[in-house]
Formats: structure tokens, sequence, C-alpha cells
């Protein structure tokens, strides 16, 4: 099963205007997929708006400051740093209690 897990996969993603060749693991295809298709849906915002104004280049650094963008927002709500802080103190200041009338 394992095997199978890390098989690699050739596929063909779609992305705005072009395909793309990759060779991913099996795991990971539903990833580069969806990737794909945030890329080509994000573009296609951005070529609606711009296309005619801005250059296909200049549109796809927009899309990828958007993805980026939320990718980085994401990544600072799932920062359990803070919350390991607070945890340990209220572990320490528990312990510290319990100890206390244990030793009573």
């Amino acid at each position: 099963m394992a095997e199978t897990k890390n098989e690699k996969l050739h596929i063909r993603l779609h992305v705005y205007d072009e395909d793309i060749d990759v060779t991913v693991e099996r795991s990971e295809e539903e990833y580069y997929r969806a990737a794909a298709k945030l890329i080509t849906d994000r573009y296609n915002v951005y070529a609606q708006i711009y296309k005619g104004r801005k250059s296909d280049h200049v549109i796809a650094l927009m899309t990828l400051i958007d993805i980026a963008l939320q990718h980085q927002k994401e990544r600072s709500r799932n920062d359990v740093e803070p919350f390991e802080k607070i945890l340990t103190r209220l572990t320490a200041d528990i312990d510290e209690v319990l100890g206390d009338k244990r030793s009573k």
C-alpha cells in the first residue's frame, strides 16, 4: 500500500491557456489539479478586468501575488506558537498550584 501511495503519476494540467505535463506523487494529484484550477480561476478574474490594459506577464504576476497573499494570511491564522506559549504558562501555573496543595 505504501508503494502505491508514493507512486509517480504523469498528468497534464490545464492552467489558463496552457497545458503543462508534470510528474507527481499519486497521493498529491488532487492538490496539483486544485492548484491548477485556482490559478486558472484567479488569472481569469484579472484577465477579465485588465486584458488589453496590462500585459499577460503583469496579469500573471498579479495572480501570483493574490494567491501568495491568500497563502500568507492562511499561514498566519494557523500559527500555533502563541497558543503553545499560553498553554505552557497555564500548565506551569496549574502545576504550581497543584504542587502547593499536594505538599500541604
